[in-house]
């Protein structure tokens, strides 16, 4: 699958399992990684080759600015393979239906680019559309 969702409470260690597949993503890469998050908190905690992107910095706020933000990050450079993004709902919303229709965009952007895109959303699987739930890994 080209789009995950880490989907879990707040502390139930979604971050931690997303610096680890940052680590798989950039070990197992032929091109570049990516990773996007609200502030400039993970800064010492990814390698110095992973292009740290910090969405406060460029303004984002709301799915549609975000999925222009990462349309622009794929269309600037065709070797990224994966892209990483922690903290989706800080940067998004918390309006459920704007982020299932968002990650139905992303589906597509990974399909046009050949990315495979990683999310972390703090929530419980019940709140999410059912549509979402193909993306999705549980995190205890």
């Amino acid at each position: 699958m080209m789009v995950k969702l880490l989907i879990g409470e707040k502390g139930s260690g979604k971050t931690k399992l997303l610096l680890e597949r940052v680590s798989e993503a950039l070990a197992n890469s032929k091109g570049h990684v990516v990773c996007v998050e609200k502030d400039d908190l993970l800064r010492y905690q990814v390698s110095y080759r992973v292009r740290l992107l910090a969405a406060a910095n460029y303004g984002i706020s709301g799915y549609d600015a975000f999925y222009g933000f990462l349309s622009g990050v794929c269309a600037g450079d065709h070797d990224i393979t994966d892209i990483l993004v922690d903290a989706t709902l800080k940067i998004g919303g918390r309006n459920y239906e704007e982020l299932a229709s968002f990650m139905a965009r992303i589906a597509r952007l990974s399909e046009l680019t050949g990315t495979v895109f990683t999310f972390t959303v703090s929530t419980g699987r019940e709140n999410l559309p059912e549509e979402m739930l193909k993306y999705c890994e549980i995190v205890n």
